[in-house]
């Protein structure tokens, strides 16, 4: 199977005690770039869910969003903390004698003051929050990777159905080029003829120009290698995997192949197919860019 570089997955699970969300989507990346979003108690597994992920994920950049929400009732301890309070009333006590006023202050009053109370919140089971986390992210990336598989494959068809049209073209200047050989030594007979007015002509000066003229707009190499370039890209296609790398390459080389017969052509029929096949190998390489 091929696979797009464009993705989406989500998964959402729900426990007692947690609430697990993570979403991914992916765009074109010579590499394999992942971000990871995800609150701040629970960093400690950025390294686990990266690791994790590559088991899916070969190129592209990732974009990663896992949101997490606590549902357990002791997940935060508040703490009085005594010696802070005593402190504050040993002041207190100290600011009524040196001003000669009442020290009305209310264990209210008090606890309102900095660090008298504060909030703690309490470790998490790694090992539970981690299987959930783990779920959730399989059940994300699965889907993450359907939706690669099913856009790598629309991709895969209508590269198919180009590199079909552009072996037809290939084949058309094939069949086309033994023609315009001997069309051009009708044309220097004729025109020969027409200028020395003499029926009798110098075969083999006629045959040495066509040879040099044969030599010149010669393809036979360029279509070779470019029907060869072609079967190969459709057989790495069926075959699949993480082929974007290879293809690219391989259709640099088809471009600089369809260039040299467009710099050779002498007929508007074979530059046109020139300029055509040069159009879809264009197609097919932007489409390329896209695939893992």
């Amino acid at each position: 199977m091929v696979k797009s570089m464009t993705g989406f997955g989500r998964s959402e699970r729900v426990t007692d005690a947690y609430k697990i969300v993570v979403e991914m989507k992916s765009v074109n990346h010579r590499f394999c770039d992942i971000n990871i979003k995800l609150p701040k108690k629970i960093s400690f597994f950025e390294t686990n869910i990266r690791t994790y992920l590559k088991k899916y994920i070969e190129r592209g950049k990732v974009d990663v969003f896992i949101t997490y929400e606590d549902f357990s009732d002791d997940n935060v301890k508040l703490k009085y903390n005594k010696d802070v309070a005593e402190k504050y009333m040993g002041y207190f006590e100290e600011m009524s004698k040196d001003f000669g006023i009442e020290n009305s202050i209310t264990p209210a009053q008090l606890g309102g003051f900095p660090d008298v109370f504060t909030v703690e919140e309490q470790a998490v089971d790694q090992d539970e929050l981690w299987k959930i986390i783990e779920t959730s992210l399989d059940e994300a990336a699965k889907m993450f990777v359907q939706s690669r598989i099913t856009e790598g494959e629309n991709l895969k068809k209508d590269m198919i159905d180009k590199l079909d049209g552009m072996r037809a073209a290939v084949d058309y200047i094939e069949e086309i080029s033994p023609e315009l050989v001997e069309e051009y030594r009708r044309k220097l007979t004729d025109k020969i003829t027409e200028v020395l007015d003499n029926p009798v002509i110098d075969e083999n000066r006629i045959a040495t120009e066509v040879v040099i003229y044969a030599d010149k707009i010669c393809v036979d190499e360029e279509t070779v290698r470019l029907k060869s370039h072609i079967s190969s890209t459709k057989k790495i296609l069926e075959n699949g995997g993480s082929v974007g790398r290879k293809l690219d390459f391989i259709a640099q080389e088809m471009n600089r192949e369809a260039n040299t017969i467009l710099s050779k052509a002498n007929s508007l029929d074979v530059s046109d197919k020139a300029i055509q096949l040069k159009t879809d190998i264009e197609k097919v390489r932007e489409q390329i860019q896209n695939l893992e």
